[in-house]
Parts: structure tokens; sequence; C-alpha cells
């Protein structure tokens, strides 16, 4: 069932009539202090003190036993480098390790039915209008939609579908995936029936992006509407879910963002099964403790959330940050900025990761990881000039900080690493001076407590790997969980696998995020690309050359290690083997054909939700053997033509347009004799300026000699 029905396709506009709501841009100085969006509790003020007063515990702590490693004889400069680095690192993992120690706490009390949301039982009902919201961006629109088409008919099977309307919001730039969106939009209206409850908008400039695309909507329709869910290209989500957090929004007036935990699904590598089956197990442990310790201040993911409009519009307005890029222009990691600011005008951004029925899928390989985490790592660098914004909540900057961490961590890691290697080459080659200038009466014996050095190993890897188990513990605690993932002994081994695979790419990720953070502070621009969804195939060729970089550093790291000694060596062997085997690791994780298919399965692999089974089945039966050419597409499909040319808010030139993409594309075409001759001759953004333009789109169908030319129409 649709999310509305009505009388037929021909009957639904692209676009619903504009309800304008005003969204200012924001400010990054003084802004008048907004009310809290709700009563403080002791309870939220200790397990904040708990989660930030443990961390610096135990970093403290850390921190004397590390001194002491290194204080036989005195710290030598290269020895402060490392115990610095290695104080900021721990505090990293200790800030983690209390957080999962307070998620394990909220795991083991079970939903707390916060906001009035009831994870189980009678459905609430709706009284105002809410809508989805399906940003896309070159993607494989067959794909897209039928992740939208299994959400729109499960909300529908609730009996409440009538309450929201749907928008693609389209912000491609490939021509032939543009006319494909149409093409698909079409077959959907058509098979639903909707009148008015669906909708299609394609900027023909992609200003801002994601967090463009979105406020556009805001100001053109937001009016309309008491809140609104972002789906991402590959999201799907029950009606259930969908229905209970609208409820809340209307039942909490305060409240301005409802984040749930996507659940990653839909996994075939053995890459992305890792990914699958730690987020399914871990993911609910550091979710709940984020919601335990973050309250009314929790952060926003970019999808999977229900967003009041009017306080997105009050007080999600992103400035552009000031400079070039790759640190100035438009913000890229935009969800964190806006829930900070949103919350610095007094509306309660909230987390509910015990609520079911919101899924999501993860990158098919390590190498397409490697692409989005680069946009990720250019958009968290940015927020360091957010950080001074006056106004924002301690704990939206401490968000702030964490996304930054989450990437500065690797090249501070690798410094370590390279610092105590040089300590150790120091040790071995140069003559130490026993006898520095200056009165001494013992000598400085360049040395460290091997036996403390072995405690602190196994302490940090305690802090570290704990959380792991804490997860499994919760599991294990729960017969409906450890039935969903297999048994525990099962569970246990997936654990132990993913742990052992998962040490040997962490060093390969760390090199990755250090050459990016390093070519965005040296000015290098990431841009936007497009994320593969599929995992149908592998480039040996392009992941070779990828990686190459990693092998090198793993053969120059462990050949440093070896003229050491061989106990140094064996010491480093986990970080040596990952980056030297690069390239066979990420082929091997990253194969089309399931690897290790006993281990880490999960509930949703086990039994698939059936909104999960339906997007399957609608992707595989909508699923193109080839993309087919637009201009071909259009000529030969005069519903499709006609709904184009209807959607082209900027098909005419206006006195003093110069784009150089149109005004090519029209010389071009002029002249081509055939059809090929031009789209041969035609690059990308000049074939979508051209499928933009009238004159140059009649001139396209004049070559293909289409029906569709519009009578008389001439270049």
């Amino acid at each position: 069932m649709p999310c509305r029905t009505g009388v037929g396709a021909d009957a639904a506009p692209a676009l619903p009539p504009e309800s304008p709501l005003a969204m200012p841009v924001q400010p990054l100085g003084r802004v008048p202090r907004a009310p809290a969006p709700g009563p403080r509790t002791a309870a939220l003020f200790l397990r904040r003190a708990f989660v930030l007063g443990g961390a610096g515990a135990l970093t403290v702590l850390a921190a004397h036993e590390m001194y002491l490693v290194l204080d036989v004889g005195g710290v030598t400069l290269l020895e402060y480098l490392v115990l610095c680095l290695f104080v900021l690192l721990f505090a990293w993992i200790g800030f983690a390790f209390t957080n999962a120690v307070l998620g394990l706490s909220s795991l083991l009390r079970r939903a707390d039915g916060s906001l009035g949301i009831a994870p189980e039982g009678p459905l609430p009902a709706l009284s105002a209008r809410h809508a989805l919201l399906l940003p896309i961006y070159n993607e494989e629109p067959s794909r897209v939609l039928a992740g939208l088409e299994a959400t729109c008919e499960s909300l529908g099977a609730t009996g409440a579908g009538a309450q929201f309307d749907v928008f693609i919001l389209s912000d491609t730039t490939d021509p032939d995936v543009w006319v494909a969106e149409e093409a698909g939009f079409l077959a959907l209206r058509a098979r639903w029936g909707l009148d008015g409850g669906l909708f299609y908008r394609r900027r023909p400039r992609n200003t801002g992006r994601k967090a463009g695309n979105i406020a556009e909507w805001v100001t053109r329709f937001g009016g309309a509407y008491e809140s609104f869910l972002i789906l991402d290209a590959d999201s799907v989500m029950t009606g259930a879910c969908i229905l209970r957090l609208a409820a809340a929004m209307e039942a909490n007036p305060r409240v301005g963002l409802i984040q749930t935990l996507p659940v990653i699904v839909g996994g075939r590598t053995l890459f992305a099964r890792l990914q699958q089956f730690a987020g399914r197990l871990y993911g609910p442990l550091i979710a709940h403790g984020l919601a335990s310790w973050s309250g009314p201040e929790s952060n926003y993911w970019g999808h999977n959330a229900m967003i009041r409009t009017r306080a997105f519009a009050d007080g999600a307005g992103l400035p552009e940050l000031k400079g070039p890029k790759p640190f100035g222009g438009h913000i890229l990691s935009h969800d964190f900025i806006e829930a900070a600011l949103m919350r610095r005008r007094g509306w309660g951004m909230h987390m509910v990761p015990w609520l079911e029925g919101s899924y999501e899928e993860g990158p098919p390989t390590l190498t397409d990881l490697a692409v989005r985490d680069r946009r990720w790592c250019q958009g968290n660098l940015q927020h360091i000039a957010v950080l001074p914004a006056r106004g924002l909540h301690p704990v939206s900057r401490l968000h702030l900080l964490t996304g930054i961490g989450s990437y500065l961590t690797a090249p501070l890691w690798l410094v370590m690493l390279l610092a105590g290697l040089a300590t150790a080459l120091q040790a071995r080659f140069v003559p130490p001076d026993y006898f520095p200038s200056g009165f001494s009466l013992f000598p400085a014996w360049p040395a460290q407590d091997p036996v403390r050095a072995v405690q602190v190993f196994i302490g940090t890897m305690a802090v570290l790997l704990l959380p792991k188990l804490f997860a499994y513990g919760a599991l294990v605690a729960s017969r409906t969980d450890r039935r969903g993932f297999g048994g525990g002994a099962l569970t246990l081994a997936s654990v132990l696998t993913e742990t052992l695979i998962s040490g040997l790419l962490a060093p390969v990720t760390m090199f990755t995020q250090s050459m990016a953070v390093m070519g965005i502070l040296a000015g290098r621009d990431g841009g936007w690309q497009p994320q593969r969804r599929d995992d149908d195939r592998i480039d040996t060729a392009s992941v070779a050359r990828f990686f190459l970089p990693h092998t090198l550093a793993g053969w120059l790291l462990g050949a440093a290690a070896l003229s050491i000694s061989l106990p140094l060596f064996l010491w480093m062997t986990p970080v040596v083997l990952g980056l030297a085997l690069a390239i066979p690791l990420v082929l091997w994780t990253g194969g089309p054909r399931a690897s290790l298919a006993a281990l880490f399965r999960t509930p949703e692999e086990r039994e698939p939700p059936p909104v999960l089974r339906r997007a399957r089945e609608l992707r595989q039966a909508a699923t193109p053997a080839a993309p087919t050419e637009a201009v071909a597409r259009l000529a030969t499909a005069p519903e499709l033509l006609a709904f184009h040319r209807a959607q082209l808010t900027d098909g005419e030139r206006r006195r003093g347009d110069y784009t150089p993409e149109r005004l090519i594309a029209l010389a071009k075409i002029a002249d081509a004799e055939s059809l090929e001759a031009a789209l041969a001759a035609l690059t990308p953004r000049e074939k979508a300026a051209a499928l933009g333009d009238f004159r140059a789109l009649d001139a396209f169908l004049a070559l293909a000699g289409s029906p569709g030319l519009r009578a008389g129409a001439v270049l």
C-alpha cells in the first residue's frame, strides 16, 4: 500500500504548491541565549561526570605508568614525544571505554521509552502532516527507488500513510542518471496511483550539496509540514518506526530532532559483513552510551532521523566558511553542525538507539570506505573553524571534537609509531652520551623498563578491547539477541575472528586516513564523489595503485624493525603485516563472493524483516541490464519527454546568462552531423546543460529523428 492513494499518475503534479519557510543563515558570532529544551536531572550530570571524569582518571594513570616506563636514567626528547602522543591517544580510547561502560548499563536496562516512544505496542495516531525526503546524487535510480518504495509500502500498511508526502530531491549531475531518475519516478507514480503524495525535484545547480538540497526544500515547501524524515540513498525504514518518530515530534514541542540507530544490512563481501556484524553487535553499546550522557544534546548523523521543520529552519542555516577550500566554502559534514546550531537555538537533540526498524547499507570494500572517508575527513576538519562559535553547548562542542579527533588520531598514531621506531634506532645505532655537558653525579643511561612496558601494553589493549566483550556480554544476557546471532558460541567465534581481521586492516585504515589528513592540510579538495553501493566487481589494478604506498610503508617499517632486533620486529608484526599485505587483504575482503559465510551472522541476515525482503525483491526486479543513454530514451518515450520538459525551470537562456556549458553544448550540437557525433563531442557537464535547455534539447531530438520535436523548433 503506498503512502497515499489517488486516481492515477497523470493527476499528480511533480511538485505541490509552495509553502515557504524562512531559513536564515546562522552566524558563528554572538547570538541571544536560548532557553534549555527541558529540565536537567542529577542522573544526567552524574553520567557526564562519569564519562569525562573516568576517562580523565584512566588517562592520568596511564600517563604516569608510561612515564615510569621511559624514565629509566632520564627521558630523551624523542621519548617525551612518544609520551605526549601516547597520552593523547589513550585519552581517546579511555573516553570510548567509559562511554562503553555507560552503554552496557543502558543496554542491560533495555528501552526506557523516553519521549513517549514505546518500542512495541499499539501504533500512535498522527494529527499533523509530515514529509519523507530522499536526497540523491548520481545514484543508480532503480536501486534507490526500490528502497523508497519498500519503506513507503511499510508506512502505508500502518494506515497513516496519508499523513506523509514523499519528496525525491535530486542533485544529480550525470545526464543519463538524471533522465533515468525521471523515468523511475513516473513508473513508481504509475504503480502507486498517487495523487499528489509523491514528488520529484532536480536542482540545476547543486549549491551547498546535500545541506543546500535540504535547505532549498525547507524554504520552498517546509511551511506545510510539522516534521520531515531524511533518508539516505541506501536507507530503508519500517512504517512503525517512522510513525513513532512522527508521533513523538507532535507530543514533544521542544524536541527538534530524533536520531535513530541505523542497522547496517545487505552486506555480501567479507568486508561488508565484517562492518555489518561489528555495527550490529558493538553499535548499540556505543549508541546507548552516547544517548545516555548526551541527553537532549545528542548528535545527528545525517539520515534516518526525524527533524522538526520549524526547528531546522530556525537554527540550521549553515554559513559558508571563510577562506579557500578545503577548509573554506560549504560545510561538507553538515549534520554535526546542524545539530549544534539547532541546540544553540534551544531545540532538543535526542537519540533513540533502542527503537528498531531503521536500516542502511555499508560500503562493500575498504577502497569504497576510503573514498567516503576522504569526504568525511575533510568535512570534520572543517569543524575546527566552527568550534569557537559563540553560544554552542559544551556537549555540542564535545561532539565536534570527537568528529575531528576520529581523523586526527590516525596521523597521531602513525607519528607515535615512527617516533618509537626512531627511539629504538637511536638506541641501536647512535652512541649514547653517558656523561653530557654539565655536572652530573650519575651517567645518563638511555633505557626503558621492559616489564612495566608490557604491563602498560596489556592495560592499553584491555581498555581498547573490553568494549567488545561488554557488547558480547549484553548479547549473552538476552536470549532473543543470542538466538538472533546464532548462539553464544558462534558469536564468540565471530568476535574473535572479526578482531583478528580488523586488527590487520586497522593499520591500512590508519595510513589511508593519515594520507587524507596530510592531503587536506596541503590544500587538496577531495570534492564530493558518489558512492559505489553494489559489490558486483572489484578493480584489481585500482586497488593495487591505491594501496601501493601502504605496501611500501609496511616493508620499510618491517625492514627498519628487523634491523634493530628480532623481538622489535615481532612486536610490530600486526602493523607490518597489515600494511605489507594491504593489497591482497583488500582484494580478499572485497571480493564479490561472501567469505566465511558461517561467521558474522546478524539477526537481519538470518531472518530479514519484511521491509528488507521487499526492498531486495524490488531491487532484483528493477535492476537494468545496462544504463540507457538519456537522449535516446527521451526520443522514444513521449510521456517521459513531456515530463522532462515540464520540469525545466531554467530551459530558456536569459539575457546576460553566459553559462559556458550551455553555450558550448549548443555550438557542438549545431556542428554535429549525427546524434552519435554530438554525444561524442560533449562532456558530461555539457550534455547535462543541453538536456536542461529547450533549444539544445530540440536540436538533440532533431538529430535523433524524434517525433517529440516541438513544431518550428530551430537552433
